[in-house]
């Protein structure tokens, strides 16, 4: 069938042309959003799970819900590489410049030189263009969560000054680091008792629980943590079908089943799914059959374009570590037995774990456990092991 005309859009927090499954969470943050538009900031919401599951498309969506309400917004995506500094520095710097537009505001000009004193104390000694100076006090301690809190304390008056609220938002969170998350916390924890219409929302991987615990004790107290997983059945052949259904275009009902069982419901895989077995049919309905002639070429570019990246940025010890696992199931697994399978003491092998653990390969479900954090990776690295 037509290419030009797939309705489906495999990519990295892509929006689904059918969104399912995640109309609680949405109703949650349009709660949150609300109330911390209305200065009764709470809870927020910081969506946990595997990869491929939509956690980015989530934040797209609330960050698109927090624009229609007339917030202005920070994307942040996190790196493991760090910068995290930086790319707040910068993200402010743009919303300041366009809250300072129109009549002046003491507000505005104050966050601008409280912006401008907190580039003073980045780690590389750099700053960023304001036509401002900076406000000594304020923002350049050197004290992270310190000067962190002052930056999101000013920026937020700012903002209510100007009759508007705020929103952070930060995917991959997993990957700051503990002093990063720490301030942040703090920050955020500030502007709540302050009644400051600022809202933080995050996604990461199934430790963000555990690491926002550890950074901050009352964590648990500021977010909630929901877990985003595959989808039901139901919704699953929803995702596929009423897509293509817009298009004049029908699945047989063996052929859905398929794609429900070959992808268990994971959003990524409906969609990188759907989009080739669409290109492949002749016509409609899309067949059992389709679903088989596509199937190679499918898991081809999944095994190319999702999984093997993922290993192009590992150590050969790290790689064993997951062969390891890979050979024991799906997991999760134990620390001892993951230690047996390689014929050495669970010790020796403690940092290739913290390693792929810090790289966002792998989490630990239960102390002593470590699972994958990537769907059907262990399918992938046995097939692998293969070629």
């Amino acid at each position: 069938m037509d290419p030009v005309e797939n309705p489906f859009s495999p990519g990295a927090g892509t929006r689904p042309p059918e969104l399912r499954g995640r109309d609680d969470l949405i109703r949650d943050f349009q709660i949150a959003l609300r109330r911390t538009i209305g200065g009764r900031p709470g809870k927020s919401i910081m969506p946990i799970g595997l990869r491929g599951v939509g956690k980015t498309v989530l934040l797209n969506r609330f960050d698109q819900m927090a624009q229609e309400e007339g917030l202005a917004r920070a994307f942040i995506e996190a790196s493991e590489h760090g910068e995290f500094e930086h790319l707040l520095a910068a993200r402010l710097r743009s919303i300041l410049l366009d809250l300072d537009r129109g009549t002046a505001s003491g507000a505005v000009k104050r966050a601008l030189e409280t912006l401008k004193s907190f580039t003073y104390t980045l780690p590389d000694g750099s700053s960023i263009s304001l036509n401002v100076d900076a406000i000594a006090g304020s923002a350049d301690s050197g004290v992270l969560a310190d000067d962190v809190t002052d930056l999101l304390v000013a920026v937020g008056e700012a903002a209510d000054d100007r009759g508007r609220g705020l929103l952070f938002a930060i995917d991959e969170v997993q990957y700051l680091e503990g002093d990063e998350l720490g301030a942040l916390i703090s920050a955020i924890h500030r502007t709540v008792q302050l009644g400051l219409p600022v809202i933080l929302v995050g996604a990461g991987l199934p430790q963000l629980p555990g690491l926002a615990g550890n950074a901050k004790s009352y964590a648990e107290r500021l977010f909630d943590f929901p877990e985003v997983g595959s989808l039901n059945e139901e919704d699953a052949r929803r995702v596929l079908a009423v897509p293509a259904k817009a298009q004049g275009v029908d699945f047989s009902s063996d052929a859905l089943d398929r794609l429900v069982e070959f992808t268990q419901g994971y959003p990524y895989f409906l969609q990188e799914w759907g989009y080739h077995v669409w290109n492949a049919a002749p016509q409609s309905p899309i067949s059992l059959d389709d679903v088989t002639l596509a199937a190679r070429d499918v898991q081809r570019r999944l095994d190319e374009n999702f999984f093997r990246v993922r290993m192009d940025r590992l150590t050969p010890a790290e790689k064993q570590y997951l062969g390891a696992m890979a050979e024991l199931g799906p997991g999760p697994h134990r620390s001892g037995d993951i230690a047996a399978k390689l014929g050495v003491k669970v010790e020796s092998v403690a940092p290739r774990r913290s390693g792929l653990i810090k790289k966002g390969m792998v989490y630990s479900p239960a102390h002593g456990d470590t699972a994958f954090t990537v769907p059907m990776f262990d399918d992938f690295l046995r097939r692998s092991q293969l070629e």
